[in-house]
C-alpha cells in the first residue's frame, strides 16, 4: 500500500510538472508571463567566512543572546525611511550618458562612485523621467520636449517608496511598510522593507514582475550592473523566550532565516541586530536572490565600490567597527571586520582605493574633538594613521580623489586640509587653507579644482565662534597643493537661507563641458527696517523664495548667475512646500526641475520656459 503511495504521488508531481511546462509554454506565445520563482532556497553562494560563525541551532542563539546582549526583550530598530512623514535623504560627477538607440546627452543621478548607482527619487533614461513624490512613481514622457507628458503611474497603497532604479526595461522601487503615529507619538507596527521589480517596456503600462518582502527596516541600497544591493536591519532579540528571527515573503511564500543561517562574531555588545544583505537581479526575475544574514551592533552608513559592500556599526566605546561583504553578481561572502577610532560623518568619510580602505572620523580625547584619517588593508587592519586634524572643531566634510583627501573642519574658520595618502602607511598633511565659513559638500571639478557648498560665516562678538549665514558656494584650486586657495566664490541669502545639496548629494548637478551648476536653494532675508541701529550677525531672516539657482562655472570667470527657475506662480510669494524643487537635470539642451508637483522645463540657452507639468 505504501508503495502505491509514492508511485501515485510520484506520477502526480511528474504530471503537476508537465502540466506547468504546457502552461508556460502556451502562455508565452500567447504573449503573458508567468514567472516561475523559488525564492526561499538557503543562500548557498554566501561562503562562509573566517572569522564569524554560525549557531548551531534556535538553542544556541537563544543562549547567546541571553548572555551577550545587554539590552533584553522586545525593541525595535526603526530606520529613517520606515514612517510616511519622514522623506528621503539619500548622496562623484554627473556622468553624461545616452539612451539605448538615441544619439542624444542627459544627466544621470549624481553618484559617489562611478559604476554603482544610487537609490533616488528622480531616475531619467533620456527619454523618461521617472519620479517618486507623495508615495507614487510618476513615469514622464520628457523628450523630445513637445510631447512631455505623464504616460503612467504606480500606486503603493500602506507602502512607503522611498527609492527607484532604472536598469533599461526594468523599474525597482525600494521601500518601507507606513507606519501610523499613535496619540502618545510613538509609531505603531513592525517595521517591514519591499522591492518592487516592474517590466517597464510599455512605459504607459508598468507590470509587476516581482516582489519582496522582508521583516526589518531598509538600511541602505546600491545597483551595480543588473544587481540592486540592500541591506536591511533587524532587532535580535528573545521575547517571551523565544527567539525573534528574520523572515522573508515572496509573493506569498514565507521563509524564515533560520539560526544555521545567521552568521556572527562572539563577544557582548549593548544591543544586536540582524543585518541582511541581499542580491537581487532586476533584469532576470526569475533568478533566485540572494542573501546573507550577519549578527551585528547597530548599522551606521554604508559605503560601496564595485567589488565590495563596507558597512560600519557605531560602538558604545566610541569606536566605529566596519565590516566588509564582497560581492560578485549574486554571490556575496563576508571577508573582513576591522575597527578604528571615531566616527564617520557619512558616506563620502569612506573610499575604497588600489587595494586598501580609507575613512575619517570624529573621535573625542579628553572632551575634545579630533579629526582622523585612517588606511586600512582588505583584511580591514589598519596600516596608516593621521590623527589630531582640525582640534576642537567639527568635521563638515569629506572628498577622497584618488591619492589625495580633502577635508573641512571649522568652528570660526573653514580649514580645508589636503592629505596625501599616496603611501598607506604614511598619510601626512601637504596643505591647509583657512576661510571663513565651511563647506558641507565638496564636489571635484577637475583632478586640480574642488567645488565646495555650505554656509559663509561671521564671527561672533568675543571671537570664540562665529555665526552662520547664507549659503556659500566656493572654487579651490589645489594644484600646489602645500598652498591651495579658494579662487572664487558666490553668496546667496542670509542666515536662514538653505539648499538641500548640505544634505543630499543628489540635488547637486554639475557638468563640466556645458559650464552648467544648478542646486536647489530656499531663499531667506533679513528686514533690515526692523534693526534700526544695524543688524546684529545672528539675525535671522525670513523665506522669500525657493527654486533653483542655475550657473555658468568657469576656471577664469568663476559663478556666473544665469538665472533662477521657480515652481512658484510670479508675484505669489514662497510656493507651497511640494513645489518646492528637489531636482534638477537635462536632456539635450532642455533643462528640466522636478517638484513633487511640477516638471518645469526651461532653455539651457537662455533659460526662457518652454513649458511645464503638474503632477
Amino acid at each position: 500500500m505504501e508503495k502505491k503511495v509514492k508511485n501515485k504521488a510520484m506520477l502526480y508531481g511528474v504530471v503537476a510538472v508537465l502540466l506547468a511546462v504546457i502552461i508556460g509554454a502556451l502562455c508565452y506565445e500567447a504573449g503573458f508571463y508567468i514567472p516561475v520563482f523559488s525564492p526561499l532556497e538557503p543562500p548557498s553562494s554566501a561562503a562562509p567566512s573566517a572569522f564569524l560563525a554560525t549557531f548551531s541551532s534556535g538553542e544556541d542563539l537563544k543562549s547567546f543572546l541571553k548572555q551577550n546582549s545587554k539590552t533584553q526583550g522586545l525593541f525595535r530598530i526603526y530606520g529613517p525611511y520606515d514612517t510616511s512623514t519622514m522623506s528621503p535623504t539619500f548622496m562623484g560627477p554627473n556622468t553624461m550618458s545616452k539612451a539605448e538607440g538615441f544619439n542624444f546627452e542627459y544627466s544621470t543621478t549624481n553618484i559617489q562612485v562611478v559604476g554603482v548607482d544610487e537609490a533616488d527619487t528622480v531616475k531619467t533614461d533620456g527619454e523618461y523621467i521617472y519620479i517618486l513624490s507623495n508615495d507614487i512613481v510618476t513615469i514622464l514622457r520628457a523628450y523630445p520636449h513637445q510631447m512631455a507628458r505623464v504616460v503612467s503611474r504606480i500606486s503603493f497603497g500602506d507602502l512607503h517608496p522611498v527609492g527607484i532604479y532604472v536598469n533599461g526595461d526594468r523599474l525597482a522601487v525600494l521601500g518601507s511598510k507606513s507606519l501610523t503615529r499613535s496619540y502618545y507619538g510613538y509609531y505603531e507596527g513592525d517595521p517591514e522593507t519591499f522591492i518592487n521589480v516592474y517590466d517597464i517596456t510599455d512605459r504607459a503600462d508598468p507590470v509587476l514582475l516581482r516582489t519582496l518582502t522582508f521583516t526589518g527596516s531598509y538600511f541602505n541600497s546600491r545597483m551595480i550592473g543588473e544587481y540592486v544591493y540592500f541591506v536591511v536591519s533587524q532587532a535580535a532579540c528573545v521575547v517571551y523566550d523565544t527567539v525573534i528571527l528574520p523572515k522573508i515573503n515572496a509573493e506569498g511564500h514565507v521563509k524564515e532565516i533560520g539560526p544555521t543561517e545567521i552568521r556572527y562574531s562572539n563577544g557582548s555588545d549593548e544591543y544586536y541586530q540582524y543585518s541582511t544583505f541581499v542580491a537581487m537581479n532586476i533584469q532576470n526575475v526569475s533568478d533566485t536572490p540572494t542573501y546573507l544574514t550577519v549578527m551585528l551592533g547597530g548599522t551606521g552608513t554604508m559605503y560601496v565600490s564595485l567589488n565590495n559592500v563596507y558597512v560600519t556599526y557605531p560602538e558604545m566605546s566610541g569606536n566605529t567597527t566596519i565590516y566588509r561583504v564582497h560581492i560578485q553578481g549574486k554571490n556575496m561572502t563576508c571577508e573582513a571586520r576591522g575597527e578604528v577610532i571615531g566616527r564617520e560623518l557619512n558616506q563620502f568619510s569612506m573610499d575604497e582605493y588600489n587595494d586598501h580602505f580609507r575613512i575619517v572620523t570624529t573621535s573625542w580625547v579628553n572632551w575634545t574633538s579630533q579629526t582622523n584619517v585612517y588606511v586600512l588593508g582588505m583584511n580591514l587592519t589598519t596600516v596608516g594613521r593621521l590623527e589630531n586634524l582640525g582640534v576642537r572643531e567639527n568635521l563638515h566634510s569629506v572628498r577622497f580623489m584618488g591619492n589625495r583627501c580633502y577635508l573641512v573642519t571649522f568652528k570660526k574658520t573653514d580649514p580645508l586640509f589636503v592629505v596625501n595618502v599616496t603611501e598607506p602607511t604614511n598619510p601626512t598633511v601637504l596643505g591647509e587653507l583657512k576661510i571663513p565659513g565651511y563647506s558641507d559638500y565638496l564636489h571635484p571639478y577637475d583632478e586640480d579644482h574642488i567645488i565646495g557648498v555650505g554656509k559663509e560665516t561671521v564671527e561672533a562678538e568675543g571671537g570664540d565662534f562665529a555665526w552662520y549665514q547664507g549659503v556659500k558656494i566656493s572654487l579651490f584650486d589645489v594644484s600646489n597643493v602645500s598652498n591651495p586657495v579658494q579662487t572664487a566664490k558666490y553668496i546667496i541669502g542670509d542666515r536662514g537661507t538653505d539648499s538641500l545639496v548640505l544634505s543630499d548629494h543628489k540635488a547637486f548637478l554639475f557638468d563640466k563641458p556645458r559650464n552648467l551648476l544648478v542646486i536647489p536653494v530656499s531663499v531667506a532675508e533679513v528686514d533690515e527696517s526692523q534693526y534700526p541701529y544695524g543688524v546684529p550677525s545672528n539675525a535671522y531672516g525670513t523665506t522669500v523664495w525657493q527654486g533653483a539657482y542655475v550657473f555658468n562655472l568657469t576656471l577664469t570667470d568663476g559663478f556666473v548667475l544665469r538665472g533662477r527657475i521657480s515652481h512658484g506662480n510670479e508675484g505669489e510669494g514662497v510656493p507651497p512646500s511640494n513645489y518646492w524643487i528637489k531636482r534638477a537635470l537635462y536632456i539635450e539642451n532642455v533643462l528640466y526641475t522636478v517638484s513633487d508637483k511640477k516638471v518645469k522645463m526651461n532653455s539651457l540657452d537662455d533659460l526662457t520656459l518652454i513649458s511645464s507639468i503638474e503632477l
